[in-house]
């Protein structure tokens, strides 16, 4: 399965994770990944009017607003990598929005495609964002009868007031 990188709105940065072991020690995931300026990896999808890429590539902001969007893609396919986002969503009525980073192989075959994907689904202000977790396989990421798996998490913290990492490791064995 190749998988096309899409991230939607969003803003990605080359963060640090941090794993817990028995010691408490911080140990910085991502240096164990190669990065990639935002022009060496990734084009425009929709909504260049609504991107911000920084100076030294290493940071693209992608905002909405009433009139649209904007998404960006990676400009090859991968068979596995470590994919990963600093977000911070937007507070107040977002029903009907799904801010998203995902992976899918849609553009090789349209209508039957693949998807590992994490989603933010829009909420109303007082309650929780869900965050919606999509594994597709053998082609059925367009909706028809799906195989796979979709997971839901009522956050438990507000994930408009600062930004937060979410990653997505994807080995030939296993999707973390």
């Amino acid at each position: 399965m190749n998988i096309i990188a899409v991230f939607i709105l969003f803003t990605l940065l080359n963060s640090i994770f941090h794993v817990h072991g028995e010691s408490e020690k911080h140990i910085p995931v991502t240096s164990k990944f190669q990065t990639i300026n935002f022009y060496n990896g990734y084009s425009n999808l929709w909504g260049p009017q609504h991107q911000q890429v920084s100076e030294d590539e290493s940071s693209t902001t992608i905002w909405l607003d009433s009139s649209s969007g904007s998404g960006f893609k990676s400009l090859k396919a991968y068979k596995s990598g470590f994919f990963s986002a600093a977000i911070k969503l937007q507070a107040g009525y977002t029903a009907g929005v799904i801010a998203a980073l995902y992976l899918s192989n849609n553009q090789d075959y349209p209508g039957h495609h693949d998807e590992i994907d994490i989603e933010f689904l829009g909420t109303t202000p007082g309650k929780p964002y869900t965050l919606q977790t999509n594994v597709y396989v053998n082609g059925t990421g367009d909706g028809q009868v799906l195989t796979g798996r979709e997971l839901k998490f009522h956050l438990w913290f507000d994930p408009t007031e600062d930004f937060h990492n979410y990653s997505i490791l994807w080995t030939p064995s296993y999707i973390m």
